[in-house]
Order: structure tokens, then C-alpha cells, then sequence
């Protein structure tokens, strides 16, 4: 079974090796490199290629927000988490723009975290359930403020119903199990709905589906 390589960016030394300590026990897991600023982590992902960063916000040099978008803009494919002790929704914002699969705060067990960096590889993504109310009511403002803006142009019938499942959460497989279609068939509509709504994960296309009133929640 191919390992999911993470690479941990952290400016403290010692949560760096207690993620190490951690996730070195996950037969399903190989830590491949530390970063101890943004600037390193930029570096380190475009010579290692992660499959996963666990990203801290605050960091000297660079800071994770800026280092995520400049690593999403280079290298796409690499899947980014943030781990933070910040619980403030204009921090979920800046990354979820800059490119982030998932968020989760420092006190997050350890199965948790595990669970979350599995689910990102797999390509789904994580919000804390404490903080997804707070996003959706911030884009749904944001459509109300630019309702002229509100329809992506060019989707099918049948790409708006998989976004539709995606912003509500869904997995591909279940996707493909409710719309009784296969996995990849799930992943064609995928690749074709990020293409033609200009974003490059599902987490950016269900929040444009709230902004936009494509679905409703």
C-alpha cells in the first residue's frame, strides 16, 4: 500500500516532533520532511512533492497563509491542512482562498488528525463543525452582495448535482452511490466542475456553490 508523505511545518520544535512521534506510528503515514518557517515549507514542497502538508499559520519569515497559496499556485496536487490553535473564522477564510483542504485546531486528537490527513489525501476535505456555520453564512453575505455574480456559467444537470452532494460533504464513493454512477465517473465531474468554475479543490467549489445558491443548506 502506497504511504501518504507528510511534510510538518510547525515554527515550534516540539510540536514538530510530537506530530512526528505521532503520525511515525500510522503504518499508512510516512513524515517525510519538517519545515520550521514558510519560507521552508515553500522550499521543502517543491523539492520532497508531499502529498500533505500540516501547515501552522503563525510563522516567522513567511506565514502559513501565504506559504499555502504560493504552494497551491506551484504544485496543485499537494493537499494542505492547516493546524492552528486559532479558532477565528477570518483565518479559515484567508486559507480556504488560499488553497487549504482542511483546518483543524491543535487540540485535536490524534485519531482525529490521522482521520483528517487520510480524508485530504483521498481528496475530501475538513472544516471544523464549530466553524462551518460561520463560512456558509459569510459567502451566503457575499452572494447577497454580488447577486449578479451568482450562477457559474456552463454546468451540467448532472455536474450540479454532484456539487451539490460535495458542498453537503459527501465522499466520492457516496456520490457515486447516490447518483448511481462509478467512482470515476465521480471524479471526471469533479475535474470538469473545478475547471469551469476557476477553483482547484472541492472545497473552494462547495463554498462557491453556497456563495452562489447552488445548493442549499
Amino acid at each position: 500500500m502506497k504511504k501518504v508523505k507528510i511534510l510538518i511545518t510547525d515554527d515550534h520544535t516540539l510540536v514538530r516532533e510530537g506530530l512526528r512521534k505521532i503520525l511515525s506510528t500510522e503504518e499508512a503515514i510516512e513524515v517525510v520532511g519538517e519545515a520550521e518557517d514558510g519560507q521552508q515549507a515553500i522550499e521543502q514542497a517543491m523539492k520532497i512533492k508531499p502529498d500533505i502538508i500540516l501547515m501552522d499559520i503563525t510563522m516567522p519569515k513567511v506565514n502559513g497563509i501565504e506559504a499555502t497559496r504560493i504552494i497551491k499556485n506551484e504544485c496543485p496536487e499537494i493537499g494542505i491542512i492547516a493546524l492552528t490553535i486559532h479558532d477565528q473564522e477570518e483565518y479559515l477564510f484567508e486559507l480556504i482562498k488560499a488553497g487549504a483542504s482542511g483546518y483543524v485546531l491543535k487540540d485535536i486528537s490524534s485519531d482525529l488528525l490521522v482521520q483528517t490527513i487520510l480524508g485530504v489525501a483521498r481528496g475530501e476535505s475538513f472544516i471544523p463543525p464549530s466553524m462551518t456555520t460561520k463560512i456558509f453564512a459569510e459567502f451566503s453575505r457575499l452572494s447577497s452582495r454580488h447577486a449578479q455574480d451568482n450562477l457559474p456559467q456552463g454546468l451540467t444537470r448532472r455536474e450540479v448535482d454532484v456539487l451539490r452532494l460535495v458542498a453537503h460533504g459527501e465522499s466520492n464513493r457516496s456520490i457515486a452511490q447516490k447518483l448511481y454512477i462509478s467512482e470515476k465517473t465521480v471524479k471526471n465531474h469533479l475535474t470538469n466542475i473545478f475547471q469551469k468554475l476557476g477553483v482547484i479543490d472541492r472545497t473552494q467549489a462547495a463554498l462557491l456553490a453556497v456563495k452562489n445558491k447552488i445548493v442549499d443548506l
